[in-house]
């Protein structure tokens, strides 16, 4: 699927937005006299190891409900329709049978403990590994009993959703073709090397911005999120009605012009494109959230991994609000503290633009990189290596995966690594040199295939040139003859950064900017 749609605002223009997706209809169990177990407990199910296993559902008030995993036992009483209990932690291993009682009895079978993770974001997490760059070997390959995959239906709702349609399936060449390929690699990685059971839940939704997946009551606690983004689509809504009437006498026109042309032997004028309803669309504020995000809560989880931003990439001041209260809703709904959020930077797209200039994917970008630095617990995985320059889906996914999965290895896991390439420190200005120093150098600073490419340079103008850049150990020094006293330098600062900045980890260099010089997206 193409997001055509990804950067798109929420304005009136989104009233003539042409939808990109198809919604499946989400399918909620009814409160029951009988015990229900919640519907993302079913057979082959992995469940998080070390930490308390929550474990819950529906019966009817009073009715005194039983769980059993492994030589625990666990007793609660159903109050208001619901039930719920927490199982000590347990090492990882498996199988286990759950057991849940009461007026009758529910087993679920095969069940591990191990590492679960959520995968979630827009298209290119979306992506099916059989879509991707050397996939069959892949998919042939993919039979592991301990790897376990779950996808939730996508869909959106307008209130918060308790269940969705799903279960839980075993990796194997049938199941892994339509999973994500992000996914896919990053678990494939983390079993390689952790040596036990993980779980990934695909949550994920082509052509939709993190509003989608923030709930309500966060983006009303946010004034800047509040007035432009829920305020904006509640005018949205109310100008729809006359955006269809518009629509539907243009069309009227268009037809008789249409008629004509076609009597005349004439090419018919171009086709109309219909508003899309906001109060409806997927990508509405909080509806992704309501039905993909909120059903899976309070599920123990180990962290989520994250691929999106092309929506927003034209708000990405915003964003830079946004994106970090998204992390926190999350985190606070799920009670579980900081919990790793590993997430990936836009990758390169459009056609390669040679002079310097503004560029609303590379504001995307900081502001993704940013939000390493404002929030504990996360991390972000560059692949300016990856894009393609007229396609938002690069195929090249396996890069995706595993540079989040050596950032699951750093932050989750405590491996002694490098988990990322070189990020922006300090500038100091020389005379007519910028030195720029790094974090995360690992072993030493190098430039890929030739000299460094993609730092440009500005003095007080803020006029950026082309730069020279050249590695002095663990600085790079910047110049150009057109800028005397230079005060800024950016790197990679374009839609398709030309870049080839590493550490000798192998790890991709961030984009930045050492300027506070006026950004242009909102």
């Amino acid at each position: 699927m193409r997001d055509r749609c990804a950067v798109r605002l929420y304005s009136f223009q989104s009233l003539i937005w042409a939808t990109c997706f198809s919604v499946t209809i989400l399918s909620v169990r009814p409160a029951q006299a009988d015990v229900a177990l919640a519907w993302i407990f079913t057979d082959h199910a992995v469940l998080q190891r070390d930490i308390e296993i929550p474990v819950w559902g529906t019966a009817a008030d009073g009715e005194e409900v039983t769980v059993q995993l492994g030589d625990q036992t666990a007793v609660t009483v159903a109050a208001e329709g619901k039930w719920s209990i927490k199982l000590r932690p347990l090492p990882a291993g498996g199988p286990h049978t759950l057991k849940v009682t009461g007026k009758n009895s529910i087993t679920v079978s095969d069940l591990l403990i191990g590492e679960v993770w959520i995968c979630s974001g827009q298209s290119n997490m979306q992506w099916k590994l059989k879509d991707t760059l050397e996939a069959d070997p892949v998919i042939g390959a993919a039979a592991d009993e301990q790897l376990r995959l779950l996808t939730v239906p996508r869909v959106a709702k307008d209130e918060p959703q308790t269940s969705a349609d799903g279960k839980w399936e075993v990796s194997s060449p049938t199941t892994v073709p339509e999973f994500s390929a992000v996914g896919y690699y990053f678990g494939k990685q983390l079993r390689d090397v952790l040596k036990v059971p993980v779980g990934l839940i695909n949550t994920s939704f082509g052509g939709t911005p993190s509003e989608a997946w923030t709930s309500r009551q966060k983006l009303e606690s946010i004034p800047e999120l509040k007035s432009g983004i829920l305020d904006v689509h509640k005018q949205a809504v109310e100008a729809y009605p006359m955006a269809l009437a518009q629509y539907k006498e243009e069309l009227g026109k268009w037809q008789a012009e249409a008629d004509k042309a076609k009597a005349e032997g004439k090419p018919a004028p171009q086709a109309l494109r219909g508003p899309v309803d906001p109060a409806t669309n997927p990508q509405r504020p909080t509806g992704l959230f309501n039905a993909m995000i909120n059903p899976i809560i309070p599920y123990a989880i180990r962290g989520a991994i994250w691929y999106q931003g092309e929506s927003n990439a034209e708000r990405a001041q915003q964003y830079g609000i946004l994106f970090p209260a998204m992390i926190q809703d999350w985190r606070e709904r799920w009670g579980q503290g900081d919990f790793p959020f590993l997430f990936v930077q836009l990758a390169p797209y459009t056609r390669i633009v040679k002079e310097p200039g503004d560029s609303h994917w590379a504001e995307l970008r900081e502001a993704q990189r940013l939000t390493t630095t404002k929030l504990p617990q996360t991390a972000m995985a560059v692949i300016t290596d990856v894009g393609e320059e007229l396609d938002i889906h690069p195929r090249r996914k396996r890069e995706v995966g595993e540079r989040l999965a050596i950032a699951a290895r750093k932050l989750s896991y405590g491996e002694n690594i490098v988990h990322s390439g070189p990020t922006f420190k300090e500038i100091k200005i020389d005379g007519n040199k910028a030195i720029l120093s790094f974090d995360n150098i690992g072993t030493g600073l190098v430039a890929k295939d030739g000299p460094l490419t993609g730092f440009t340079i500005a003095g007080e103008d803020a006029k950026f040139h082309i730069a020279n850049a050249e590695i002095a150990g663990d600085t790079v020094i910047v110049s150009c003859p057109e800028v005397e006293k230079p005060v800024a330098v950016r790197f990679g600062w374009a839609n398709f950064p030309v870049v080839n900045f590493w550490n000798k980890e192998g790890l991709p260099a961030s984009p930045f900017r050492t300027d506070s010089f006026p950004l242009t997206t909102k």
